[in-house]
């Protein structure tokens, strides 16, 4: 576990670096708008197609890879990683009732029918890069970068009043605890349940 210590902490700090400092509401005091700004890289369409990309290229890479070598074993691990962590994310949503920035300027509407609490993007976003860092920031320390993709989901989210700081934050730190955890399985949950064809892959099967 103590080798995972180093990424908890480059997550936490790249997405409180995230916005400025700034006083507000929230259980933190510091949620309030950014703002709004839904052109160029920060536009909504290209956020929802980071998450497309991240659940469907990563779930078609594994299936073709297989579960047997090391990077196969890695996708999947950011499989359950997204999958688990997604279905947490939505609990939490539906438990807490945030309302959303582009609601209301108030961060203190909980338990009022929204579901900005915490962020799903950001949730999925961290699990899938978090087996991947863990795996292999020995070896190839340039897998650290792939922590810009959460850290450019929740800025985003933020710009588009998708979420408030303290949403990102909770979807960052869960979606982070659910890729160590897949990471630390080592024989991924989801595919011992799938047939034996997907340990092997596809790619070397034919």
């Amino acid at each position: 576990m103590r080798r995972i210590l180093p990424l908890i902490a480059l997550m936490v700090a790249v997405l409180t670096g995230v916005p400025a400092a700034h006083a507000g509401g929230g259980p933190l005091g510091i949620d309030h708008r950014l703002g709004y700004d839904n052109a160029g890289i920060w536009k909504r369409s290209y956020q929802i197609d980071l998450g497309y990309c991240e659940a469907l290229c990563t779930l078609a890479a594994a299936s073709l890879e297989g579960g047997r070598t090391r990077f196969g074993r890695t996708l999947w691990q950011s499989v359950d990683a997204m999958a688990f962590s997604s279905l947490a994310s939505l609990g939490l949503k539906y438990t807490f009732g945030r309302q959303r920035p582009s609601y209301s300027a108030n961060p203190n509407l909980w338990f009022s029918g929204g579901q900005s609490f915490p962020s799903g993007e950001v949730t999925e976003a961290s699990s899938f890069v978090t087996p991947f860092i863990a795996e292999y920031q020995h070896d190839h320390p340039w897998v650290w970068a792939l922590a810009l993709i959460p850290a450019y989901d929740a800025e985003a989210r933020m710009k588009t009043w998708g979420h408030w700081q303290t949403d990102v934050l909770a979807g960052a730190a869960l979606g982070t605890a659910f890729g160590i955890w897949a990471h630390e399985r080592k024989s991924p949950l989801l595919l011992s349940w799938l047939p034996g064809g997907f340990m092997v892959g596809y790619a070397h099967r034919f």
